[in-house]
Parts: C-alpha cells; structure tokens; sequence
C-alpha cells in the first residue's frame, strides 16, 4: 500500500527521509521502502508518524482528508 500522505507531509514540512527514519529510530532504507509502498508500515510507525506530523491516524491511512488529531 502506498502512503501518498507521509511523503506530502515530509515535502511540506522541509524533512528529509533521513531526519523522519532518525525519528523512527530506524534506517533510511527503511523508512523509504514505506514511503514507496514496497513494504507496509506496522501500526506502531503509522502512530509514530502521526504524531511527528500532529495529524490523525486515518489521515495518515487516506480514510479522511481532514488532518486534524483527536482530542484527547
């Protein structure tokens, strides 16, 4: 499945694939292969990245196109 989101977000905010895998704690390569959709991104990445973008989950997963978060 391809994330069009995730690489938008990155794009938007100036980030290179290095400084969200750094985040993520993983290797670039990695974070790249989700990004591509070649690999699926497990459920504790797509939190992760919600976060680090401040956007929903379902955002993240193409279910809506309102960003905003849940309130807590």
């Amino acid at each position: 499945m391809y994330f069009r989101k995730i690489y938008d977000l990155r794009k938007d905010r100036n980030k290179t694939q290095q400084d969200v895998a750094t985040f993520l704690n993983m290797h670039r390569g990695v974070y790249c292969r989700y990004e591509s959709g070649e690999r699926e991104m497990p459920v504790w990445v797509v939190n992760q990245l919600a976060d680090y973008y401040h956007v929903s989950t379902d955002y993240l997963l193409g279910r809506t196109d309102d960003p905003t978060p849940p309130k807590r």
